[in-house]
């Protein structure tokens, strides 16, 4: 066994960059909201933003376990749940949960995780045209075994 074998965990989409960034915008989401007692749309607003984070994390989870044509189905659900904290992000600044610096951080981290979710997307995309790393066509019922390769590392 080498040493990346021992760095790779047992469900690999925690290696996936894109996992980690997700999970760093959910605890940093809980952080930023209200402490107290939330008025009832607070609450409201809270939840849907969090779930919608949370979800970006869940999507590229379950994905990862798929074939790639359900990867990418997953990848998009993220991207969509990306778009989701745009809107919350938004309507959280607006009604005074978020302050200005905060709102500013939440979108920077948004477009960050667009592109990296992007990026992969792109990737796989291309990787469906060629040849996986096996050497065989890549068939739409097979696993998806994400590649080890630093390339693509790098996207992801």
């Amino acid at each position: 066994m080498n040493e990346r074998d021992n760095n790779v965990s047992f469900f690999r989409f925690e290696d996936l960059r894109i996992y980690a960034k997700a999970m760093d915008y959910i605890v940093w989401l809980y952080q930023q909201l209200p402490t107290g007692e939330p008025t009832a749309n607070q609450k409201i607003i809270q939840r849907s933003f969090m779930r919608s984070a949370q979800d970006i994390a869940l999507n590229t989870a379950e994905g990862s376990s798929r074939n790639r044509t359900q990867f990418l189905y997953y990848l998009k659900m993220a991207k969509s749940s990306v778009r989701e904290c745009v809107v919350h992000t938004e309507i959280a600044s607006r009604i005074g949960i978020l302050s200005d610096e905060a709102k500013e951080h939440s979108r920077n981290e948004l477009m960050e995780l667009t592109k990296m979710i992007g990026s992969l997307i792109a990737s796989l995309q291309r990787s469906s045209l060629g040849m996986p790393h096996s050497g065989r066509p890549m068939e739409e019922s097979d696993d998806l075994n994400i590649p080890e390769s630093d390339d693509f590392d790098e996207m992801i």
